[in-house]
């Protein structure tokens, strides 16, 4: 199946930057992050930033990942709602919220030196450039979900490396949503990915409208929910519209997604690090041998010279766990956030 779909979309080549845009009364800073200094210039990951109130320095910062063809701002709700929450429970805390847009997708999608491999390390590693470019302090948390859960993981089995340098610090705690962290087989999968990116493989680069996007998927017997959203991933050019994503390059990443396992990880956490696995109860995307894994990961003695890991069931959701139940992901994720990841 890999093979097939990069085939179909060899040719195929974004030419893609969505224009940063005025939005909303909160702190939200929309940058390609390019850095120069006196002898080189950087251009990393584009990001948003969400904080409230604005004025005060943060205190806390968490990177919030998409998952495969979504960007940044499809968590920008969440992230407002999260935030919100954190400062009505916490109000000394000052969280800060780092929207990414992965490579190759969003406004990241026409940065030129996001080099191949496209891949979780790759990925992984634009985290790290990005917190250097912009003299950042590391994050304190970093939500992922589902292919962004993986980039997630592999940042923080990055960082226990010391492959970023003797700067990088850990980061306290990973939030996984919806994303399994061993291989994903391709007979453990119903297939919607790989034909969703073959349709997109098999159209033009231009497309008339987004609606004439929308009504194609639903004539092809996608959901109306699969389909709009495919929709909202389209950006104007001229006349036309087209994607907001590298196609083939986010092929790739799904393949290297598929591929990853990162069960190492979750069985020695290193020191420190709190790892969150959240399974969605309607997604179709679990095995039972990996849930019954996760949960005895979870349920082991603690160890005070290791991290952990944790098991929450998300109800009432499916996939699209930011969309299906917002409300009950936060009532999880909040109180997490001040008792495993507060400075």
């Amino acid at each position: 199946m890999a093979a097939s779909l990069q085939a179909s979309s060899s040719s195929l080549r974004s030419r893609l930057l969505s224009s940063p845009a005025a939005w909303s009364p909160w702190r939200l800073v929309l940058s390609s992050s390019v850095h120069s200094d006196a002898f080189r210039q950087i251009e990393t990951l584009a990001f948003d930033e969400i904080q409230l109130p604005p004025e005060k320095p943060p205190t806390a910062t968490a990177f919030v990942l998409h998952g495969l063809l979504g960007s940044g701002r499809n968590w920008r709700s969440f992230s407002r709602a999260l935030a919100s929450e954190l400062r009505d429970r916490s109000p000394t805390d000052e969280w800060r919220m780092v929207l990414v847009d992965l490579r190759n997708h969003g406004r990241s999608a026409g940065i030129k030196g996001l080099s191949p491999p496209h891949d979780m390390s790759s990925a992984a590693r634009d985290l790290a450039d990005l917190v250097k470019a912009r003299g950042w302090a590391w994050p304190d948390v970093v939500v992922g979900h589902s292919m962004g859960g993986k980039v997630a993981l592999d940042f923080a089995e990055s960082c226990s490396r010391g492959e970023y340098g003797e700067s990088t610090d850990l980061p306290k705690q990973l939030w996984v949503l919806d994303s399994v962290p061993g291989q994903v087989e391709t007979d453990n999968s119903d297939g919607e990915v790989e034909r969703v990116l073959q349709t997109l493989a098999s159209l033009p680069s231009s497309l008339p409208s987004r609606k004439w996007v929308v009504d194609h998927m639903l004539n092809l017997g996608f959901s109306k929910s699969l389909s709009e959203w495919i929709g909202s991933n389209l950006k104007k050019d001229n006349e036309h519209v087209t994607w907001a994503f590298d196609l083939q390059a986010a092929i790739d990443m799904f393949n290297s997604y598929r591929e990853r396992s990162y069960w190492t990880l979750l069985e020695n956490p290193p020191k420190g690090l709190d790892i969150a696995i959240v399974q969605a109860e309607h997604s179709d995307r679990w095995h039972p041998d990996d849930v019954q894994r996760l949960k005895a990961l979870s349920r082991r003695e603690s160890d005070p010279d290791a991290g952990k890991v944790s098991l929450h069931v998300l109800p009432r959701s499916g996939h699209w766990v930011h969309v299906d139940n917002p409300k009950g992901l936060l009532e999880i994720m909040a109180p997490n956030f001040l008792s495993s990841a507060k400075i």
